[in-house]
């Protein structure tokens, strides 16, 4: 039932830094990290496997020298032993293998893009803006029963309204359609420009404890709302938002970037 706001659709993305115009000197080779059966482990496989541990959570245990190289040490004798009994010819190793170098290739192909089309910090500002005036200046606690016909929604509020009231919760639980059905319709503290707008519009209008006293059309079906509560909105400062909004923002880069090059590619 909520629509989804721009500061709640965010992703992550990696970002390396732009290329230089022109390459850095050449730093010394390294020496590799460990030599097995004659075959050298470059130095650099190191910092493969360390991302790839941080990545994933790793303790610091994992990060230290010693195991990284025992790790590498580890595939080299696995990869010669694979070698050996012919698994490098086997047809789905050889395609996953160039899966992943396609995969790698677009990745580099992404943080290339994104390090030449760097997001200005008064682009970022002027989104944050955007989205605080759009998030308003209160949050409300609402609860809903969603079901499927208008005489459904009007019964249901005479009985929630008048003579022996029944409990809203209880009546969530038996009759809402919604996910929200389980925790008694409650949805949380929502903000009004995070709902459909029949709904934020009803959901406004309501007093602190008040039922609607009619049902609310909206595509989902008919609503009947409670307001458990409101208060102001405590928003989040640009500062501590700043990053989210660039990764959003890069996002939407991406996907015109990935546009264009489907614009001008022949797919079969």
């Amino acid at each position: 039932m909520k629509k989804i706001l721009l500061l709640s659709a965010l992703l992550s993305c990696n970002v390396l830094a732009a290329e230089p115009s022109a390459p850095p000197a050449q730093a010394p080779a390294k020496p590799p990290i460990a030599v097995v059966n004659g075959v050298a482990v470059p130095a650099v496989y190191a910092n493969f496997v360390r991302q790839g541990r941080l990545s994933r959570g790793a303790n610091p245990e994992a990060l230290t020298e010693e195991s990284i190289r025992d790790a590498l040490i580890t595939v080299e004798l696995l990869s010669q032993e694979a070698a050996q009994k012919g698994l490098d010819k086997n047809a789905l190793v050889m395609a996953a293998l160039e899966y992943q170098r396609k995969d790698i290739l677009a990745q580099a192909a992404i943080d290339q893009y994104l390090g030449r089309n760097p997001i200005g910090e008064e682009v970022v500002k002027a989104e944050y803006d955007k989205a605080k005036a759009q998030a308003g200046g209160d949050e409300y606690r609402v609860r809903h029963i969603l079901v499927g016909s208008e005489k459904e929604a009007k019964d249901l509020i005479t009985r929630l309204t008048t003579g022996k009231k029944s409990k809203f919760e209880d009546e969530a639980k038996k009759l809402s359609k919604d996910a929200s059905a389980g925790n008694g319709g409650d949805l949380g503290w929502v903000l009004p420009a995070n709902l459909v707008p029949e709904f934020a519009s009803a959901m406004t209008k309501l007093k602190k404890g008040e039922t609607s006293r009619a049902p609310v059309k909206t595509q989902f079906g008919w609503h009947v709302i409670r307001l458990d509560d409101m208060r102001t909105l405590d928003f989040p400062t640009f500062d501590k938002l700043k990053g989210q909004i660039v990764r959003q923002m890069q996002q939407q880069q991406l996907r015109r970037f990935v546009q264009e090059l489907r614009a001008t590619a022949k797919v079969e």
